[in-house]
């Protein structure tokens, strides 16, 4: 039987502190995670870095009782501080900005424009998955290529795979330990929290450190001036989409969508959010819509086919086009040249929506 949220939450309660209560009454477990494999994740906050520094014993047993739960396959606990002693600004020259502080206070009341960047369209998902980020980083390509100036912003904090996908790694500089001179790919100028961290280095931030992030890199970056800034967003409905619904002004958002079912479900829960921040969704995508043999031709539909097309038609918003399910794609975005670079299916795809959202003034 699989495990649950719940079942972890459960088992947590038992854990007991020294000083009374346990993890769960005294809103210590932060970031928990079960997946379908069975694998737990979750990070012990505790009230103060000393307070930490004592608590290994109770990380342990959290660990363990986790683990004993049927069906857990794997159990990941770390054990943090909230508002951990800031350390001293070294001397000589500015050091390159550090992203992942809590966000600072805003004068103006309401969503405020980026200096210098006409429009910004978010791309989000209800769910991991079903190719955002690829679609993020492609229509970025396909609106360069068009004569669009593009900005293309990698906000899925947890995730970051941009720097892979548009074939940079290079940690951006900071000339005055407050500007982030942003990178440039492929015609795009970019940024990503991942081009900040080692490639395997994990994010384990609480949710004003996350919207302190897109804040920082909302406004702290150079963007220069762009038609349009693609923000590629986590999968799901939290703290980054909150954050940008209500304190930037956006054009509008993209829903990525595979055709099946469970992945409309969690579409429909993304189109909702957008409405509640009042972001106008400028259209669904059907990603991974048809897959061609590349042997005999056959043609395959592996997660259904129209799905996407009349949810839409159903709600009244445009349905924007159908992706491919193809190995190239796949390949392009490990080798970092995104298949919108070249031809084929794909990238006449990705050029007709690009061309669409310039048509309709949207990008």
């Amino acid at each position: 039987m699989p495990v649950t949220r719940d079942d972890v939450v459960k088992v947590l309660r038992t854990i007991n502190l020294a000083d009374g209560g346990n993890l769960v009454a005294r809103d210590m477990v932060r970031a928990l995670d079960v997946d379908s494999s069975g694998a737990v994740r979750f990070v012990i906050e505790a009230e103060s870095p000393d307070m930490a520094r004592s608590m290994e014993p109770v990380r342990r047993a959290a660990e363990a009782a986790v683990a004993g739960l049927e069906g857990v396959s794997s159990v990941s606990v770390v054990l943090t501080a909230h508002g951990p002693a800031a350390r001293p600004a070294p001397a000589g020259p500015p050091p390159d900005l550090k992203i992942g502080k809590h966000p600072s206070p805003r004068q103006q009341a309401g969503p405020a424009a980026i200096p210098g960047v006409d429009r910004v369209i978010a791309v989000g998902s209800g769910k991991a998955g079903v190719g955002k980020s690829t679609v993020s980083a492609n229509l970025a390509v396909a609106l360069a290529r068009q004569g669009r100036r593009v900005g293309l912003l990698d906000a899925d904090i947890y995730g970051p795979s941009q720097p892979r996908m548009m074939g940079t790694h290079r940690r951006p500089s900071s000339p005055d330990g407050k500007t982030i001179e942003p990178l440039r790919a492929h015609g795009v100028t970019f940024m990503s929290i991942g081009l900040m961290l080692k490639e395997a280095e994990a994010v384990i931030w609480r949710g004003p450190m996350l919207m302190g992030a897109l804040q920082q890199m909302m406004e702290q970056v150079a963007w220069g001036d762009l038609d349009v800034l693609v923000i590629d967003l986590p999968p799901g409905t939290g703290d980054v989409q909150l954050t940008l619904g209500q304190r930037y002004r956006t054009t509008g958002a993209l829903v990525v969508s595979t055709p099946q079912d469970v992945a409309l479900l969690d579409a429909r829960r993304a189109i909702d959010m957008f409405g509640r921040l009042n972001v106008p969704v400028l259209g669904l995508i059907e990603n991974m819509s048809t897959y061609i043999c590349p042997n005999c031709g056959h043609e395959a539909h592996l997660f259904g086919h129209g799905g996407v097309a009349a949810e839409a038609g159903k709600l009244g918003v445009p349905f924007l086009g159908e992706l491919p399910l193809e190995l190239e794609t796949r390949v392009a975005g490990d080798e970092g040249r995104p298949i919108a670079l070249g031809d084929g299916p794909a990238a006449e795809s990705y050029a007709a929506i690009a061309s669409r959202l310039i048509a309709e003034n949207k990008a």
